[in-house]
């Protein structure tokens, strides 16, 4: 199967469809089956969407994307988006559960599998923040200006998910990096290149723990991510396995950047691509629109990092244990010290399985690719051959884009639970899980695969009014809520609560309300202030009741 990675899009869809059809004009090809961008999309619909997206007001731009919602244009290939932490993330909202933000252009939620003919595709959106990784998803519209960031933080509940899955995935896909990723590749050459890395890198805060362990877990053929503005490629040797343990709990082992003896003919080296021709690579780096006022949002809106300094690569080496992002920080001596209601919580046992059987490779590809800018390595084209057993695994094309049998059971089998309120159940581990995802996987074949319903319908509507340039990109109204008719289909075809629903009076009582006192973030609501914007009119209602488990 012939696809096109991208690495963050930042709007800029105009190009990174040009550059594909350049590159694969060059490569002889008459198009790509698939193009996957890696976050960070843009999925801008207006300028009151604007004001949802963690971007400075004087580098705020509409995009590209409005002309693909409104039908101006439609996208020339498959595209699938996780997303990234500059997002219109009101907009992503509304399709928790994956949807088309346009046709032909389908996000994959917060979390989600999906398949394309014989391809299983796994996603992860947003980033990593350790104070917000338990939390719900809280956030609601009128969003305070912290929310605007913590919303695109990746959570729990949803990581949970994904390392319930016993069966082989081909692709896996997150906006940030798999934490510990950078000591798998060539990290002399990464930090030459991106010195302001190695202080992150050196002490385990660069990455994601999240999609480490979503990788460790689902140990798929390849890895794409985007994030940190810069192409690089590792290889993941993944040994014997433990049995599954909470989510960072575990060891993370010993990092190595040694991939002499790993070297595959798909590999793409940061420093020389030797699967492109000099053309391709031409296309890859001079298609990119281009932007004078460039600033790497990335950097300047997340992290507090150190100032570039030359890096001397000899004086560095990768670290010989990863520390776990919940290490102890408090030395034993004091800790004994404090009162009693200090003390540490004593471990519950949760039960555990053996690692699945059904997955079986054990060496996964990671590659990491730049935004669309000119003379930036944005752009990589690769043949791939699934190694799953997709339960849709067709040769011929068009290929079926299709749901996944066990990704929906383990929906229902979590649907009870609201994402969006507190508290987060307890993980009571993958053994009593188990159960429930094999009853519903029963009921996915029966009312789902034999229904006629397993293909994913192309069922875009659209929800908030297209964009208006007499607006301006400045709006002093929050944007406003919808009801996706798509959520809404989706849930109505699983039997479960549509969360994303709400009447038009509560809607209206929240925008009077204004954005909800600061607090620990744990529920919203309440606050003063108002923000009106645009009035709901999309469609759906609740989509059904709530099946599955009730302690998740």
């Amino acid at each position: 199967m012939r696809i096109a990675i991208e690495g963050c899009g930042h709007g800029t869809l105009h190009a990174i469809y040009a550059s594909v059809k350049a590159t694969c004009q060059i490569r002889g090809w008459d198009g790509v089956d698939l193009l996957i961008i890696g976050g960070d999309f843009q999925a801008v619909r207006n300028s009151f969407d604007l004001n949802a997206m963690s971007v400075p007001a004087k580098y705020r731009a509409i995009g590209d994307f409005h002309e693909y919602y409104s039908g101006a244009r439609v996208a020339h290939y498959l595209t699938l988006f996780v997303g990234g932490n500059h997002e219109a993330s009101n907009h992503l909202w509304e399709l928790y559960y994956g949807g088309w933000v346009a046709p032909n252009i389908y996000y994959l939620g917060a979390a989600n599998v999906v398949n394309l003919g014989p391809l299983r595709i796994a996603g992860l959106s947003g980033i990593w923040k350790a104070h917000d990784f338990k939390k719900p998803h809280f956030e609601r519209l009128p969003y305070r200006p912290d929310q605007v960031k913590s919303i695109y933080h990746v959570r729990e509940l949803d990581t949970r998910k994904l390392l319930q899955l016993r069966t082989q995935v081909d692709i896996g896909i997150s906006h940030d990096w798999p934490k510990g990723i950078e000591w798998k590749g060539n990290w002399e050459q990464l930090f030459r290149f991106k010195p302001h890395f190695v202080a992150d890198a050196k002490s385990g805060r660069l990455g994601s723990l999240a999609a480490k362990d979503v990788m460790d877990r689902l140990r798929p053929k390849w890895w794409f991510a985007a994030h940190l503005h810069c192409k690089f490629s590792a290889v993941i040797q993944h040994g014997q396995h433990a049995p599954t343990e909470p989510l960072g709990d575990a060891s993370q082992g010993e990092p190595s950047h040694d991939t002499g003896d790993l070297h595959d003919t798909n590999e793409i080296d940061l420093e020389t691509d030797k699967t492109q021709s000099s053309k391709e690579e031409m296309i890859d780096s001079s298609m990119g629109l281009h932007n004078n006022d460039e600033i790497d949002l990335d950097i300047d809106d997340e992290a507090s990092e150190d100032l570039a300094v030359p890096v001397n690569s000899d004086n560095l080496s990768p670290p010989t244990v990863e520390t776990p992002m919940d290490a102890d920080v408090v030395p034993s001596d004091l800790r004994e010290q404090l009162p009693a209601s200090f003390a540490r919580p004593t471990p519950t046992s949760e039960a555990r399985l053996p690692y699945p059987e059904a997955i079986m490779n054990r060496t996964t590809h990671f590659l990491a690719l730049d935004k669309c800018l000119p003379q930036r390595r944005f752009l990589q084209l690769l043949e791939i051959d699934p190694i799953s057993n997709s339960s849709s695994a067709i040769s011929s094309t068009p290929y079926r884009f299709t749901y996944d049998k066990e990704w929906l059971a383990i929906t229902r089998a979590f649907a009870s639970v609201s994402p969006l309120t507190s508290p987060v159940p307890h993980n009571q581990g993958e053994a009593y899980y188990r159960s429930l995802i094999e009853a519903e996987e029963a009921w996915v074949e029966e009312n789902v695969i034999k229904t006629g319903k397993f293909d994913i319908p192309k069922n875009f509507q659209i929800t908030a009014p297209t964009y208006d340039p007499s607006v301006g990109l400045h709006p002093k109204d929050h944007p406003m809520e919808y009801t996706n008719p798509q959520t809404a289909a989706f849930c109505r075809m699983l039997g479960i609560t549509n969360f994303f629903d709400a009447s038009e009076e509560q809607r209206e009582a929240r925008r009077v309300n204004g954005p909800p006192v600061a607090s620990d973030g744990g529920r919203g609501g309440g606050g003063r202030g108002r923000g009106r914007g645009f009035r709901s009119r999309g469609g759906g209602g609740s989509g059904g009741r709530a099946r599955g488990n009730r302690h998740m």
